[in-house]
């Protein structure tokens, strides 16, 4: 079965809870792809914040989505103690 993204909710920064049909939840730091000419509004945060669920994946009115299986396959971000966010190993 291929990952699809069933939920999505802003946390904070570049971070975003996603969901899959899998019942997987991962919160994913989406910064390390916003590269690229398609890619570059998405820096302003107000506007990163303006994503939607589109078919299988997350979107963005310009035309800027990523994978899901990409999504899928990214490490999950986990708050430690301090409540601040790192990627976990």
């Amino acid at each position: 079965m291929l990952p699809s993204v069933t939920k999505a909710k802003y946390i904070r920064d570049y971070l975003i809870e996603v969901k899959f049909n899998d019942g997987t939840k991962k919160v994913i730091d989406f910064e390390p792809w916003l590269t690229g000419p398609i890619f570059k509004p998405l820096k302003n945060k107000n506007y990163f914040k303006k994503f939607f669920v589109d078919g299988p994946t997350i979107a963005w009115a310009n035309g800027a989505d990523i994978a899901p299986e990409t999504l899928y396959k990214a490490a999950t971000v986990k708050a430690d103690s301090n409540s601040k966010f790192r990627r976990a190993g």
